[in-house]
């Protein structure tokens, strides 16, 4: 999902969006720790998609006040 995306949706959406990815990348860690995880650069991924909607979403916050 790219910045362009993002921008699109809702402070709520938004919200809504980083809690799923938080608790995807939750399970992505605890296979990573018991050795099940195949695909390590989702990790890497998710953490930079989490970031982006949040500096977005404090911009939107910083423009509304």
């Amino acid at each position: 999902m790219n910045s362009k995306d993002i921008r699109a949706l809702s402070a709520d959406e938004i919200k809504a969006k980083i809690a799923d990815n938080r608790e995807e990348m939750m399970k992505l860690r605890f296979q990573q720790v018991s050795g099940q995880l195949t695909d390590t650069s989702r990790l890497r991924i998710l953490r930079r998609e989490i970031a982006r909607m949040e500096t977005i979403l404090g911009q939107q916050n910083k423009a509304a006040e």
